[in-house]
């Protein structure tokens, strides 16, 4: 199952086959190299072993859950990667300022600017030298509720939140935001899964994944589509090993081969570090051609139906689950007409799949009793995201997969608390329910209109709609679709405010009034007027549980997201009655606040404190399905995506091994064979034979007026026929803003339509 590359005999710099697992001594030493780096010689490594234990940090990096028999160390290269990069002995001091200007900053690499170190004091921009200059933090907060204040509309102003923001954090964001008049709440997830968070209320009642960690021990089979592991949530491979180990088929559907998917040697099982043996993952592995995820989908349930006839005309009782159907859904009829009208051909054409293949995912998935399906972002970031995530709902309806041990629907989430700091709030469409709740416990009276998320508040930003921007966390303007639109939407605003641990490029990209706040970071002490505080996070599987920072902060200058927060509303809204030094002084009140809002959050304070937290409600995981007719429903899309044409290419960004969203550790993809580089297409042999082109060419890459990719070098690549694949964020550029989905709003970072020739 190995994936080399199938190349000439040129030599491409900076590309070279990788033989190894994923995993094992490469992920040993890569850690040590990230810590060295980072931290120096005299590191204090404390923070990697207190890293997702019960009295320490939840990683920065990834949502995957921890176990409930921690071992002595719970951490991936990735979070490893994640914790020194925050822990940094590096700093971006006033001192670093006055040494660079802005426009010099900004010809800097991303990986470069955040590579520089952490932020030790609060900044503004100084347009009369060209500089970032300190400031007060009296004077930074006067500033922002200034600039908040002198917006004619509430509505001008955006509240973008990251998925690294804790659920306390969070929740005194969208408090404030409300408080000041307004539900605009762009978000990281509105680019991810949002389709999951639209897509899956309408087919089960609820957004969230319906397993738990312990399922998987359970489980008969387990689909893995769209998604890689060993680089996006690395600590699941130990969970899919073990499964593997007791002969769980693991089926995979993924236009490129990831080793992460393919062979893992653990570094916490010293039999297979000190021998050559590694654990296979995937005992069947299939290349989907990019976009072709709903035409395997709908393959999969053709062939489902089909053994389903033929079982009961053979005297069998069939392969439907057809008492779970008749209990707990609507609309088997309607979904069943539209699969049998759907034809194979059509099917193979646009999946990039054979009939065969299609056929054995199916038998796998109906000879299994109990199947997970785990789901990543490409299955999400199409313009057809939500109609992609509806066909696994109606996929896993069929077998009665939904609600019982071992079995359900797993998307993997990015940040660690993206599915978090929705739960408390953060959304652009909030409840009646939730807004009156919260009106009550805080005396206020919440906007009802909708708000924007990410896309409309960029077209906001771009047509002068919006004026100001506040984001708590991440790089908004790297991590949106269409760059060029980006950028100058936000050079366009009167404010723009960054709460960080690191500078970024949406710092530089200037607005009238620009202001960076730094921040304690996930591994730091968090000391208040009543001491020592925790915040909270919610993993992928819903389990709430606690994070304790432990490392000294990294400025004596620095503040807590929770404070930053009630500084700027006691700026910006000083005639709200709200106690905002009283929440900080004490999360446990924030804590209250969240359950007096949030029912499912009933003795937070102290179920929270019991060792690995607790699981929030998750009406599907009990077969309770919270839809207007308490039915969960199969819900007919037609195939959208890959048209099957001979010569159309489809582009999928992906991110590198070296790298975490837009936050680039280091130039090297170790697992695809690339080092100190970015600036590759991957690409199939054949399509690289029929566009007349070879492996190390220079090409350029066309998706559109204005949006094009200039000077990459091809490389072969074991990826799907038709498909091509490049690095988030440097392909962001081949999206246009429009290029979204309409049901959710998530941008088509996984399907773009793209010609490609040899570079001019």
């Amino acid at each position: 199952m190995a994936h080399e590359l199938e190349t000439d005999d040129r030599d491409v710099p900076g590309v070279e086959p990788y033989d190894g697992p994923a995993g094992g001594w490469g992920a040993l030493k890569a850690v040590a190299l990230a810590i060295k780096e980072q931290m120096g010689a005299s590191a204090d490594t404390r923070a990697l072993l207190q890293m997702n234990q019960p009295d320490g940090f939840d990683c920065p990096g990834c949502a995957w859950p921890d176990p409930k028999k921690t071992s002595s160390f719970e951490f991936c290269e990735n979070g490893a990667k994640a914790v020194t990069w925050e822990a940094t002995t590096k700093r971006v001091d006033p001192g670093f300022f006055a040494q660079h200007s802005a426009s010099e900053l900004l010809g800097w690499s991303d990986y470069a600017l955040e590579d520089a170190g952490r932020l030790t004091h609060p900044l503004r921009y100084d347009a009369a030298t060209d500089h970032f200059v300190a400031v007060e933090w009296g004077e930074a907060f006067a500033r922002i509720g200034a600039g908040l204040q002198a917006l004619a509309d509430p509505n001008e102003a955006e509240f973008y939140t990251s998925g690294r923001a804790s659920n306390e954090a969070a929740f005194l964001y969208q408090l404030l935001a409300r408080a000041y008049g307004t539900n605009n709440f762009p978000d990281c997830s509105n680019m991810c899964h949002e389709a999951t968070s639209v897509g899956l209320p309408k087919s089960i009642g609820v957004g969230k994944g319906t397993v738990t960690l312990e399922d998987f021990d359970h489980s008969d089979a387990i689909f893995c589509i769209g998604h890689n592991p060993g680089t996006n949530h690395p600590r699941m491979l130990t969970t899919l090993s073990d499964a593997a180990k007791r002969g769980v088929p693991i089926v995979v559907a993924n236009p490129m081969r990831e080793r992460g998917l393919e062979r893992f040697k653990s570094p916490q099982h010293p039999t297979e570090m000190l021998t050559p043996s590694s654990t296979q993952l995937a005992s069947a592995y299939h290349q989907v051609k990019v976009g072709g995820d709903g035409a395997m989908l709908k393959g999969m349930m053709k062939a489902l139906f089909e053994a389903d006839a033929k079982d009961i005309d053979a005297g069998g009782e069939g392969l439907l689950d057809r008492p779970f159907i008749a209990q707990h859904t609507v609309g088997i009829e309607e979904l069943r007409a539209d699969i049998e009208a759907t034809e194979w051909d059509e099917i193979a054409c646009r999946s990039g799949l054979t009939r065969a293949a299609i056929e054995s995912m199916a038998e796998t998935y109906w000879k299994a009793d109990r199947v997970i399906l785990c789901y990543g972002m490409g299955i999400t970031q199409h313009s057809y995201g939500t109609a992609n995530v509806q066909q696994i709902a109606n996929l896993m309806l069929l077998r009665g997969n939904i609600g019982k041990e071992g079995a359900g629907i797993c998307p993997l989430r990015g940040h660690s608390n993206v599915q978090g700091d929705r739960t408390v709030g953060i959304t652009e469409i909030p409840s009646e329910e939730m807004l009156a709740r919260l009106d009550k416990r805080f005396g206020i009276v919440s906007p009802r209109a909708h708000g924007h998320n990410a896309v409309d508040a960029l077209a906001a930003m771009r047509d002068g709609k919006a004026r100001a921007f506040i984001g708590l966390g991440g790089n908004l303007a790297v991590a949106m679709s269409d760059p060029e639109t980006s950028f100058a939407a936000f050079r366009k605003l009167d404010l723009s405010v960054s709460i960080l641990t690191k500078f970024n490029r949406t710092c530089l990209l200037l607005a009238k009034e620009t202001i960076v706040l730094p921040c304690l970071g996930r591994t730091e002490h968090d000391e208040q007027a009543t001491g020592s505080q925790y915040v909270t996070v919610e993993d992928s599987m819903s389990m709430v549980h606690a994070s304790r920072g432990k490392l000294k902060p990294a400025s004596p200058d620095l503040k807590s997201e929770p404070a930053i927060i009630a500084g700027i509303a006691k700026a910006a809204i000083p005639d709200v009655a709200i106690d905002w030094d009283g929440l900080v002084a004490d999360y446990d009140r924030i804590r209250d606040g969240i359950e007096a809002v949030y029912p499912d959050f009933r003795d937070f304070n102290a179920r929270v404190r019991h060792k690995g937290g607790f699981r929030l409600t998750v009406g599907a995981s009990e077969r309770v399905w919270n839809t207007p007719d308490g039915k969960a429903h199969f819900l007919v899309h037609p195939i959208k995506g890959a048209s099957g044409e001979a010569r159309e290419l489809l582009l999928t960004t992906v991110r590198s091994h070296d790298q975490y969203n837009t936050t680039i550790y280091g130039l090297n993809d170790r697992y695809r064979g690339v080092h100190g580089r970015r600036d590759v297409i991957f690409a199939h042999a054949e399509d690289l034979r029929d566009l007349g082109l070879a492996h190390g060419d220079v090409v350029d890459i066309h998706a559109g007026p204005g949006r094009d990719l200039r000077g990459y070098t091809v490389i072969e690549h074991a990826i799907a026929k038709g498909s091509l694949a490049a690095y988030y964020p440097e392909a962001n550029g081949l999206v246009a803003l429009e290029d979204h989905d309409p049901e959710s709003g998530t941008p088509s970072y996984k399907s773009v339509r793209v010609t490609m020739r040899a570079a001019a």
